[in-house]
Parts: structure tokens; C-alpha cells; sequence
């Protein structure tokens, strides 16, 4: 594992994200939340303005950037003393320069990797930006309908060594891997993949693991994304990807999950 286990806290900007909690739609609840999180444990906060859960609309990009910038600012004061960073979760390369503009540099989390805004990429690149590539395949609307895979790990392998020379063709050195669990994948199929999730450290880069109050953990027991139930079996599951080398959390919960990686499992 690369160092101390860091947790990505999650602030949505979006009135439909599925976890009411981690919803701040105004600069009063963002700071809140924020400072929470931080108290919490939190390296970054982690904000998106644009639900891509499998089923959500896709909003258009003014509607995206008015949730955002609604509570950049706000985030950014409440982090200002901290060591904490802000990313941000779009996979849309205006969105990221207007927030340059806004705050300065932020770490990009970007669920298509490139493959939904052919400018991404060379944006980042240019710009110097730490960003996370996650694995998907198609649209929120379509995701569910794609979960063929010959072998998942292997072929969401596949996957990132074609990045891996997408990521060097563009510049992009400080790139983080998400394997995109819940992400046109079943919950069996996500399974599979965090038991062998070490299989991907071949790549050298960090692994960021969200998993957190997924349906890959409450829709084969049928229970509530929002109940404790969910949250100790997410906390089990955390344990285990920490055990397998992950490096970075994103989480709903992050003082649970700061006593995760810094029990057992994280010593």
C-alpha cells in the first residue's frame, strides 16, 4: 500500500443523490459538512454536481456548474487551514477549467476516464491535475444493460492498460485507478473484482475503492442503502480492500470509515 490509507469524503451538490446525508446543496450546508468531514478524518472532499448513478438523468452543463459553484467557495474557505484537498466528480473538462478559475488546482474525478469529453485528457495533462480514472461502460441510462464480461477483472485490466497509454500520450503522471464498482457491473461481478483487487498494483498506481452503502451491498439483502446494517457490512468490505491494497476510500461515512483503515486490518 502506497503510505496511510486516505478517505475522499463525499459532498453531493445534487438534490437526487441517493445517500441523503452526503446532500449540500447550499454554501451553509457544504461548510458544514466539510468541516464535519474534515473533524472526521477526511484527505479530500469529494464534490459532484451531476448524479451519475446507474438510472440518473445526466444534467446539462450550466445546471452542473450552478450547483457547483453554489458551494465551491464555501468548501474552499472551510478547507483553508487543512491539508485537505478538493476533487471534483465530472467527467466534463469545462467543468474543471471553470473551477481553476474558481479556486485553483483540484484533483479531477472522472468516472468515464476520458471516454465522455474527448478534451479531458489533454486538459488535465496540460494542466498538471491529479486525476482518478474509473472504470464504466456506456451512460447511467445504459450501465445496467452492459455487464458482459468474459472475465471482469481481467478484461476491466484490459481496460486500464489501454489508459495507462492514453494517460502517457496526454501528459498525465499523477493517475489514480478506480475499478468502478456498481458501474455496469452486478453486484456478484463487483464481488469478484475486489477479491482480486491486488491483481491491479501491477499498474503502480493508487487504487481508490467506492463502495461505500453501494447496491452491491444492500440489493442482495434487500435492505436500505441509508441503514446501519449497510454501513457495517460496507465497513467489512473496507477492511478487505484495504487488506488488498487500497489507497484511497470514497466514502458517505467518514469517521466509520477512518476507524476501519486504522484498525486491524490498516496495522
Amino acid at each position: 500500500m502506497m503510505g496511510r490509507t486516505k478517505i475522499m469524503g463525499i459532498l453531493n451538490a445534487t438534490p437526487d443523490s441517493y445517500i441523503g446525508a452526503s446532500r449540500a446543496m447550499t454554501a451553509l450546508d457544504a461548510a458544514a459538512r466539510t468541516k464535519k468531514m474534515i473533524e472526521e478524518g477526511a484527505d479530500y472532499i469529494d464534490i459532484g454536481a451531476c448524479s451519475t448513478r446507474p438510472g440518473a438523468e445526466i444534467v446539462d452543463l450550466e445546471t452542473e456548474w450552478e450547483r457547483l459553484a453554489a458551494v465551491l467557495d464555501s468548501v474552499k474557505r472551510t478547507i483553508a487551514d487543512s491539508q485537505v484537498k478538493i476533487s471534483i466528480d465530472t467527467f466534463r473538462s469545462e467543468i474543471i477549467r471553470r473551477c481553476l478559475v474558481e479556486i485553483g488546482e483540484v484533483t479531477v474525478n472522472d468516472i468515464s476516464a476520458g471516454e465522455d469529453d474527448p478534451e479531458m485528457l489533454d486538459f488535465v495533462g496540460r494542466n498538471g491535475l491529479e486525476y482518478i480514472a474509473m472504470h464504466k461502460r456506456g451512460l447511467p441510462k445504459t450501465m445496467g444493460t452492459l455487464c458482459e464480461y468474459q472475465d471482469v477483472t481481467s478484461d476491466v485490466m484490459a481496460y486500464f492498460r489501454e489508459f495507462e497509454q492514453k494517460a502517457m500520450s496526454s501528459g498525465i503522471e499523477n493517475w489514480i485507478l478506480d475499478p468502478g464498482f456498481g458501474f455496469a457491473k452486478t453486484p456478484s461481478q463487483c464481488m469478484a473484482l475486489l477479491d482480486n483487487l491486488s491483481a491491479f498494483k501491477v499498474f503502480g498506481k493508487p487504487l481508490l475503492i467506492g463502495i461505500s452503502r453501494k447496491s452491491m451491498i444492500y440489493a442482495p439483502l434487500g435492505l436500505d442503502p441509508d441503514s446501519d446494517e449497510v454501513l457495517e457490512r460496507t465497513q467489512d468490505l473496507h477492511r478487505k480492500a484495504v487488506s488488498l491494497g487500497a489507497d484511497i476510500l470514497r466514502v458517505h461515512d467518514v469517521a466509520a470509515a477512518r476507524v476501519a483503515v486504522t484498525g486491524p486490518a490498516n496495522e
